[in-house]
């Protein structure tokens, strides 16, 4: 009996162990699976992409040499242009159709996606005409002194205007680096200027706007686009040594998609916006770009339990999310 009474915890210690080690087995199967699925993918997609890099590679390459020898021992102006002027373009052309609906309404269905409903509807005209001189001086007495000011700098790591450009894997390698580097000094300058001290001095000006609109990503204090938007977004071409094209692209999208989380309309097929409108809304949630150092500090935290966290993802219909996820109703006093 008492053999049989003892081998009753040994044989269920056995089964424990049994079971551990099958769920260990079944949890390294389907990590092991879906590392190697993500494995095949991400060489199933890159291969292709690749083939049309490859495939389209010797015409970007001859286009880029026809520049050179067009641009012949003036190589910083052709810098000057892909780096400061091709950026600014495509600023005021997608600030400037938002800066239509937010003026005159219209079309009137793009209204329909406005995060903060009954804000900017229209835009306030006087506020407007000054922030718009506040983003061209920034831009032209702040941001182009800059950028001639990086050239020598990025001469020191190698020409930017070299001759063969960047191959396909060696351009994503650097768009993540430049991901990573301004998510970092974005959030922590950023939440910097959150400091009373700096805030009222500094970052008020910004957030004078608290349902944003595109044209207003760069409209800021002076020594606050110099910190937070311009310093993170070029360190990271800076550490990479990079070439011109990688550097064009680079600030072009850098540009978009903050007017996008601006804009203060979640439009199908972009990336969603709730989050810094969010910001802009409430002021002390929300620093970062990506939201992973937010993750992290716990500076998303009423966020995530908002309305507007449940909308934040990419709209891949038409019907604007708030209406199919809309905020509860107001309590009334």
């Amino acid at each position: 009996m008492k053999g049989e009474a003892g081998s009753v915890p040994h044989n269920e210690k056995q089964k424990q162990e049994g079971h551990i080690w099958g769920s260990m087995r079944r949890t390294a199967f389907i990590l092991g699976s879906g590392l190697l699925l993500l494995v095949a993918l991400w060489n199933s997609v890159t291969w292709h992409l690749q083939r049309f890099w490859g495939a389209s590679g010797y015409f970007w390459q001859a286009q880029w040499e026809r520049l050179l020898s067009a641009f012949e021992g003036k190589e910083w102006l052709l810098y000057i242009l892909g780096a400061t002027q091709v950026p600014v373009l495509l600023f005021w052309t997608v600030s400037g159709l938002l800066l239509v609906v937010d003026t005159t309404g219209k079309p009137n269905f793009v209204s329909r996606y406005r995060i903060q409903v009954g804000k900017n509807d229209p835009v306030d005209p006087m506020k407007l005409r000054q922030s718009i001189h506040m983003v061209l001086f920034n831009q032209f007495v702040i941001s182009f002194p800059m950028m001639v000011w990086l050239y020598p700098i990025l001469k020191l790591g190698g020409d930017p205007c070299r001759r063969e450009l960047p191959a396909f894997h060696w351009f994503l390698l650097e768009l993540a680096v430049f991901t990573l580097t301004e998510e970092v000094l974005f959030y922590y300058a950023h939440r910097l200027l959150h400091h009373p001290k700096l805030y009222k001095k500094i970052h008020k000006k910004h957030h004078e706007w608290t349902a944003p609109i595109g044209v207003i990503s760069l409209y800021a204090h002076p020594i606050e686009h110099v910190v937070s938007n311009m310093l993170p977004a070029m360190v990271g071409p800076i550490v990479m040594g990079s070439h011109l094209s990688s550097i064009t692209i680079w600030f072009s999208l850098v540009l978009i998609i903050t007017i996008i989380s601006h804009c203060g309309y979640h439009l199908p097929f972009l990336p969603s916006p709730e989050f810094h409108d969010y910001h802009h809304l409430k002021f002390n949630q929300c620093y970062g770009v990506l939201g992973v150092l937010d993750h992290l500090h716990g500076t998303d935290t009423v966020f995530k339990q908002t309305k507007a966290y449940e909308r934040h993802m990419i709209l891949l219909g038409f019907t604007p999310l708030s209406e199919s996820i809309p905020d509860p109703p107001k309590k009334m006093d």
